[in-house]
């Protein structure tokens, strides 16, 4: 055989395994459990990504959503980045928005996300409203001032309870402490702005939210 054609074969052996590869991690049948996760690492990602939310940096949040994609919901390499950009979409087009019409076009990038997630999940859930319920403690936790203390931990409890598959009930630990943990975020905003440490406090209630989720949602 000639080198040239020898070349050219083992190019198009690497360019038909490349192919397969980039196929069965878009399309290729996958079934994860979401609940097993490390609810410490969650909070850090969780933390992380508050930070480049509210700094207006999408990239940095697209690459931290598609880290937990992968290391927490068990996404394969491409198919988490393609979620990751839902997310960081839909981020963005809430935070843009100023009423809750214009909040409402971040759904059909929820919808998106939420579908991604259902695809690979082993427990079954309904997209339309886990995507619906999600926006909404976006929407309570932006119109603070119009809702009661309890109604932001609330929220946050019916969309992760759907997602799981728990009674909201079992949940609210983990929406108080989340709820909390905004509740510095946005104090130390409007004060001027947050210091190292108030991230630290911050990420420490965040540990006490996931892991408290965590214990509420194992069989």
């Amino acid at each position: 055989m000639r080198p040239k054609r020898k070349l050219w074969l083992v190019v198009a052996a690497i360019i038909a395994a490349l192919l397969f590869w980039v196929g069965l991690d878009l399309f290729g049948p996958r079934r994860a459990d979401i609940r097993r996760f490390d609810p410490n690492e969650v909070a850090h990602l969780d933390s992380v990504m508050w930070r480049s939310y509210y700094e207006r940096n999408p990239r940095e949040l697209f690459f931290q959503l598609a880290e937990l994609m992968r290391r927490q919901f068990h996404f394969p390499l491409l198919r988490s980045n393609e979620v990751a950009a839902y997310a960081a979409k839909a981020a963005f087009i809430f935070k843009d928005g100023h009423n809750r019409a214009e909040y409402e076009q971040a759904l059909p990038e929820l919808v998106k996300y939420f579908q991604a997630i259902r695809d690979i999940s082993a427990e079954p859930f309904d997209v339309p409203r886990a995507a619906k319920l999600e926006l909404e403690w976006w929407i309570v936790h932006r119109e603070r001032e119009n809702h009661a203390d309890g109604d932001l931990p609330r929220a946050l409890a019916e969309a992760a309870a759907e997602l799981y598959q728990v009674p909201p009930d079992k949940l609210m630990e983990y929406g108080r402490y989340r709820a909390e943990a905004m509740k510095i975020r946005d104090a130390k905003a409007a004060a001027g702005g947050l210091t190292e440490d108030d991230w630290r406090h911050i990420e420490t209630d965040l540990q006490s939210s996931w892991q408290s989720l965590w214990k509420a949602i194992q069989p």
